[in-house]
């Protein structure tokens, strides 16, 4: 698809040459994402969301902003029961804020929320998927423990898929795939992202893909070109694949990857506990997967009046430069011994730290809470 009135934007990263047309946007480029060249020979660019609250720091209101603008965009009326999914690791929170907001918003009572998550869990597997070009391929999906969730997921007649971004469709095409012997009942998909780069490609393949009703969401549509750098040299991925165990032993019961149909948090008495002043600087950090909780806790710290941002470390390996100004290394808290990261914190400055973990304290690497001088909360 092309545009004539498109704003075009070329990109020279280390990996190659990035050119984005815009067609559509609710805000300037600017304010919605930057770029950075991947550490990954499958895709050398990366599409930095500046409202997503896990690469750049966030403040929550501009987070939820964000969730009440793309619930907006979903229909209230949507076949039930309706099933949103949130893909690992990215889109986790802002999966979790849209149902939140599409829920508040519709009144339904039909309705549940699952992310996929890339660890194994003593649960029923309902289905895996691959994402082709991620440092991190595998995705797991768990049947929810509750009768009653398990029940609605298998009747879904609504599929809604969010993710952070959508360039081919091929991750969602991947779920719905995978998806077919679990949710047999589908009659209509919607698909929610923040940014679609696609040129309108990624609906007609998952129409294709489904035949159904495909319904696209995004705050920006454009699409882009990438032209690799046969020069650049060759940057080997780390390892980011788990060791594929069990992490019922160390994981919260359920903060969706076994569904929930309402906001698991209410994170009041422990903003009480922090002790935080009006006016304090203070970055509430997520961890991996685990980044609703700490973003109702900065969104509850943010509403009594504290300058409260919200960010998450990662596994997905970046380059420096661009939108990436400074990079952490350190073990991640899961169990796995790879490498994770955090962008964009070593050029700021807060007067508190919170890491925020689903996992037990020790967990969380020395070197990491030492860099940040965090205070660490253990969900």
């Amino acid at each position: 698809m092309s545009d004539m009135n498109a704003e075009v934007y070329a990109i020279t990263l280390a990996a190659g040459d990035l050119e984005v047309s815009v067609h559509r946007s609710l805000e300037p480029l600017e304010m919605v994402c930057g770029f950075a060249a991947r550490r990954n020979p499958k895709r050398g660019f990366l599409f930095v969301s500046k409202v997503l609250g896990r690469h750049i720091p966030v403040k929550p209101s501009v987070m939820r902003q964000t969730y009440r603008d793309l619930a907006a965009a979903i229909a209230d009326d949507l076949l039930g029961p309706v099933l949103f999914i949130g893909m690992a690791e990215t889109a986790i929170c802002i999966g979790t804020g849209v149902f939140d907001e599409w829920v508040r918003r519709s009144g339904r009572g039909d309705a549940l929320f699952v992310h996929t998550t890339r660890y194994a869990l003593n649960a029923a597997p309902a289905f895996m998927f691959r994402e082709e070009h991620s440092h991190a391929t595998g995705h797991n999906v768990h049947v929810p423990v509750d009768p009653t969730d398990a029940s609605l997921m298998r009747a879904a007649r609504t599929l809604v898929l969010v993710d952070d971004e959508a360039s081919t469709g091929r991750t969602f095409a991947n779920f719905i795939r995978a998806a077919r012997g679990f949710c047999t009942g589908v009659e209509r998909l919607v698909c929610v992202v923040l940014t679609d780069w696609s040129g309108g490609r990624a609906k007609a393949i998952l129409e294709d893909e489904a035949g159904m009703r495909t319904d696209f969401v995004s705050i920006l549509e454009g699409e882009y070109r990438f032209k690799p750098n046969p020069d650049a040299p060759a940057i080997p991925m780390p390892d980011l694949e788990g060791d594929g165990r069990s992490r019922s032993d160390m994981l919260l019961p359920n903060h969706g990857r076994l569904g929930v149909r309402r906001d698991p948090c209410a994170p009041a008495e422990l903003a009480d506990r922090l002790g935080l002043r009006a006016g304090q600087n203070a970055l509430i950090l997520g961890s991996g997967e685990f980044v609703w909780a700490p973003f109702r806790l900065a969104e509850e710290l943010e509403a009594r009046g504290m300058d409260a941002w919200c960010q998450a470390t990662t596994r997905s390996p970046i380059m420096l430069g661009h939108a990436i100004g400074s990079v952490l290394t350190f073990r991640d808290n899961y169990g796995d011994g790879i490498p994770n990261y955090l962008y964009n914190v070593r050029d700021r400055r807060y007067e508190r730290v919170v890491l925020c973990l689903e996992t037990p304290a020790h967990s969380a690497d020395p070197e990491l809470v030492a860099a940040l001088g965090a205070d660490i909360v253990c969900y």
